[in-house]
């Protein structure tokens, strides 16, 4: 199956440039969505897939900016491309510092913007993979029972079984067991992998006391 095409979203209150975005990235191969407001983007559903927005700076009601800082509260990730007819370094600044991927000014250079989003797709790609695995492997964790938990929890942090099993108060056959499980549900060829996957995810695990 083929994967479907990013979708960029053009938010501008000017007609001709929402026009003239939408020629230039239908061209370029994009899915485009165009909205002459910030509140009638922020009223679309989420998209999951891969997307982009190129958003005017100034806009009436709520501005660009506005729309980056809401966007940032509300948790929503999206990668974000301003273009502007009346930018200051200022305002660039506060762009880049909220994490747009780039600021360019009216009247652009197609190629120029084509490149800039090209790089916020790459980004929300990236992101959006990111995001998978980390689910992914926390859906492996939900997997596992509190023994279990406690059993991995010891595991990366390089303690033996030995060890393990006198801090949990169990006989070590039992603890292999328990490893062997968490080995198999966490899908963990070695303890450096069982490691990796639990650092990569940012997988919190509660630690077991020490008796």
């Amino acid at each position: 199956m083929t994967a479907p095409a990013p979708v960029i979203f053009v938010v501008d209150d000017d007609p001709s440039v929402r026009k003239s975005l939408t020629r230039v990235m239908t061209s370029a191969g994009y899915t485009v969505e165009a909205f002459q407001s910030a509140r009638d983007f922020l009223a679309r559903e989420p998209l999951a897939g891969p997307c982009c927005v190129v958003l005017d700076v100034r806009m009436p009601g709520l501005t660009g900016l506005d729309l980056q800082e809401t966007l940032a509260t509300s948790g929503h990730r999206l990668p974000i491309v301003f273009i502007t007819g009346h930018g200051d370094i200022s305002m660039s600044v506060k762009a880049m510092k909220g994490g747009a991927v780039d600021f360019i000014t009216k009247p652009f250079d197609v190629e120029n913007l084509l490149e800039a989003v090209h790089r916020a797709v790459a980004k929300d790609v990236k992101d959006l993979s990111a995001e998978g695995r980390t689910a992914e492997v926390l859906e492996r964790v939900k997997l596992l029972t509190p023994r279990e938990t406690e059993v991995f929890a010891l595991v990366v942090t390089g303690m033996l079984n030995k060890q393990i099993a006198g801090t949990l108060d169990i006989a070590e056959k039992t603890v292999k067991v328990h490893r062997a499980r968490v080995m198999e549900k966490m899908r963990a060829g070695s303890v450096a992998e069982l490691v990796r996957l639990a650092d990569q995810a940012g997988v919190v695990v509660p630690k077991a006391e020490v008796s």
